[in-house]
């Protein structure tokens, strides 16, 4: 695949960060320093930004849709996006007018990665039941793609009203709202995505990258069972790049262990430790040195996996505004285009993750 045709993305979950004194920064300055993160990923060559969906009080993402609408007024050619669109406790028919008006305003920019959520904060702040977990998905995700794919639509289901020959403005013109689906690793989701002819994209958090193989290979050989043609997988990770492996390390490390601390009191993880967090830079799902680094890690997981696109999740946690803008530059301007050149050269020229 000439890399060329590749998409390096940049996912941020707007983190409530902190200033170079360390004092906590407002939600409101968060989000508009988000903005300012996507206007230079656009300057510095990057494919697309992506904004999460969370409604936690150190998440300033709930509203993606806006951000990314004041985004796309001061850009020109960056792909505007969701790291993840928590259909289950949204209502499909709004999510199609938000991001087909965001198309528009965007002159067919905007895509979609549709996903369960691996936070169920949305499920009691909407009135849903985890209950219904799997049902909620599998309806809305059928309803939402009736809607992108051949309006109008007449649907019925037991997770909303029913709609009968209704059209929704504003029109998608045909071949724009790319939508994939977000898969932690579950193999019905997988199979789910194949199902509905969209493409792939896997939560890549911890671990080595080798062990999604099996979930690509699951998902290309439903594609063909359902009579479809190949489609695309992405990857999404966390990272961070400095203009040094050491300065990485020491700028996202106490980011992550906080983030990583509050994690394993809640789901009863292992607590992290600077061991595991420099086993899944060497070996793992961390994308975290310095440009070279991260460039021949990223094409060594890119070659094994087979990807079409990859989206950085960058600088986890409350890392400063300003750090955060420094590793945006790096990836643009160093990362992508040593990844691009390693993808053209032979594989060997290229370390595996």
């Amino acid at each position: 695949m000439p890399a060329q045709e590749f998409e390096f993305g940049l996912d941020s979950s707007a983190y409530v960060s902190v200033d170079k004194s360390g004092r906590q920064v407002d939600g409101d300055a968060v989000i508009r320093n988000t903005v300012e993160e996507a206007v230079l990923a656009d300057g510095v060559g990057i494919d697309s930004f992506n904004i999460g969906e969370h409604y936690r009080p150190d998440f300033m993402d709930s509203a993606g849709h806006v951000m990314l609408a004041a985004i796309a007024s001061r850009t020109e050619r960056i792909r505007l996006g969701t790291a993840v669109t928590v259909l289950s406790t949204q209502d499909p028919v709004r999510v199609y007018t938000e991001f087909a008006t965001l198309d528009a305003v965007s002159n067919g920019r905007a895509q979609l990665i549709l996903g369960r959520g691996s936070l169920t904060d949305s499920f009691p702040l909407f009135g849903f039941d985890l209950a219904d977990y799997e049902t909620l998905f599998e309806e809305k995700l059928d309803l939402f793609m009736r809607l992108v794919r051949d309006q109008p639509v007449t649907w019925s289901g037991t997770v909303r009203s029913p709609l009968t020959g209704q059209y929704v403005s504003p029109p998608l013109p045909e071949g724009h709202l790319p939508t994939w689906v977000g898969v932690g690793g579950s193999p019905q989701s997988v199979i789910r995505a194949a199902r509905y002819g969209l493409p792939l994209i896997l939560a890549g958090i911890s671990g080595s990258p080798s062990r999604f193989a099996r979930n690509v290979h699951l998902y290309e050989r439903a594609l063909e069972e359902y009579g479809h043609q190949p489609l695309p997988v992405g990857l999404h990770s966390h990272g961070y790049v400095g203009r040094t492996d050491e300065e990485a390390v020491d700028i996202q490390w106490p980011h992550w262990e906080e983030m990583f601390e509050s994690a394993s009191r809640e789901r009863g993880w292992p607590r992290p430790t600077m061991n595991t967090f420099r086993a899944e830079i060497d070996s793992g799902s961390l994308y975290v040195g310095s440009p070279e680094t991260v460039a021949n890690k990223l094409a060594g997981t890119i070659r094994l996996l087979g990807l079409r696109r990859f989206d950085l999740a960058y600088a986890l946690g409350r890392v400063p505004h300003e750090q955060r803008m420094a590793t945006i530059e790096l990836y643009g301007r160093e990362v992508i285009p040593r990844v691009r050149e390693l993808l053209n050269s032979a594989p060997g020229d290229a370390d595996g993750p």
